[in-house]
C-alpha cells in the first residue's frame, strides 16, 4: 500500500482497475479496465472482456457496499448461457486498484459477491454486495419440532460421500424438462432421495444441482422430480449424483441416518391443541411429562 500510495503522489499515474470472479466451482474470472492484461496472485485480467464498474459507494459501519460491474459478453469468459444456468450466482468478487507498470503496488477496495446478474443488449449486469450483505441474513436458534440443522454439515455430523446414502447414476429418459428417469436400484427404497439433492456430473448442465420433491419407483424405474428444472440442457446419458433427502423429523433422523444425538429440533413442544386444552376431571393431572 505504501508503494501505490507514493505513486498516486506523483503528478502521473499509471493505475487500473482489476477484478476476480471466482465461482462456486472454483472456476476464476479476471478483467481489467486497462487496454492490456495483467497479472498478479495466479490470475489474468484480461482487458478485452470490456469489463468496467460503476461508481463504487463505500461506506463505513454496518450499511451495505453497493456497486456494479459491466462487461461484454464472450465465449473467452462470461457467457450468456452460464448467467442464464446460474453459474455465477454468488459468485465471490475482488477489485483491486493496480499500478500496471508494477503490480506490487496495488490495494484491496472492495471484497463481496454478485447479487442479482442479468443479460442486456449483449453485455452483463452484475450487481455487486459487500461483506456486510451479510449481517443482514436472520442467525439464531429457532424452537422448532424440525431440526435446523442441514443434511451433511457441521451440526448434522452425516457422511454425505458415505455410498449408502447417494448414487451415481445416467439419465435414462426426461418428462417435461423436470423429471428425470433412472433405472431402479433395489438398494434404495422408495423415497430415499426426496427431499435431497441432484447434481448433473457430465454435460451441458455439468456442476448444476437441484432440490428433489419427489423419488417414485414403479416398472423398474426412478423417477425424481425436481422443484425446478436445471437452468441449462439436460440429456439422457448425463451423468448425475443422487444424494439422499431429510424431511427433518426426529424419526427420520433415527431410522433413516442412525444420528438421532444430533437432532437440532425440539420434538416435544406442545401443539396448538395442547395449548387450547384445559384440566378435565377424567385426566390424570399430576403435572408428570406428557412424553413418558
Amino acid at each position: 500500500m505504501t508503494g501505490l500510495l507514493e505513486h498516486l503522489q506523483t503528478k502521473t499515474t499509471t493505475v487500473c482497475r482489476c477484478w476476480a470472479v471466482i465461482r462456486r466451482d472454483g472456476r476464476v474470472f479476471g478483467f481489467t479496465d486497462h487496454d492490456i492484461s495483467v497479472s498478479f496472485d495466479g490470475i489474468s485480467f484480461k482487458a478485452e472482456s470490456g469489463m468496467t464498474a460503476r461508481a463504487m459507494e463505500q461506506v463505513t459501519g454496518l450499511a451495505v457496499d453497493n456497486s456494479q460491474a459491466v462487461g461484454a459478453l464472450s465465449d473467452i469468459s462470461v457467457t450468456e448461457a452460464d448467467i442464464s444456468a446460474g453459474r455465477f450466482d454468488g459468485a465471490d468478487v475482488k477489485s483491486w486498484l493496480v499500478n500496471w507498470q508494477d503490480v506490487t503496488q496495488r490495494e484491496l477496495q472492495f471484497s463481496g459477491s454478485i447479487g442479482e446478474i442479468k443479460c442486456i443488449d449483449g453485455a452483463f449486469h452484475a450487481e455487486l454486495r459487500g461483506l456486510s450483505e451479510g449481517l443482514n441474513q436472520p442467525v439464531g436458534a429457532v424452537f422448532q419440532r424440525g431440526c435446523q440443522a442441514l443434511l451433511g454439515d457441521t451440526a448434522c455430523g452425516v457422511d454425505l460421500e458415505s455410498p449408502t446414502l447417494r448414487l451415481d447414476t445416467v439419465i435414462v429418459g426426461i418428462e417435461d424438462n423436470r423429471v428425470l428417469i433412472f433405472e431402479e436400484h433395489s438398494s434404495f427404497s422408495e423415497g430415499w432421495f426426496a427431499r435431497g439433492r441432484c447434481e448433473v456430473m457430465s454435460g451441458a448442465a455439468e456442476g448444476l444441482s437441484g432440490a428433489i420433491k419427489s423419488d417414485l419407483v414403479s416398472d423398474g424405474q426412478r423417477k425424481i422430480e425436481l422443484w425446478e428444472e436445471f437452468r441449462a440442457d439436460v440429456t439422457v446419458g448425463d451423468a448425475v449424483l443422487l444424494e439422499a433427502g431429510c424431511d427433518k423429523c426426529l424419526q427420520t433422523c433415527r431410522d433413516k441416518f442412525d444420528n438421532l444425538l444430533n437432532f437440532r429440533g425440539f420434538p416435544h413442544i406442545p401443539g396448538e391443541d395442547w395449548l387450547m386444552g384445559y384440566p378435565s376431571a377424567s385426566t390424570n393431572n399430576d403435572g408428570r411429562s406428557r412424553y413418558q
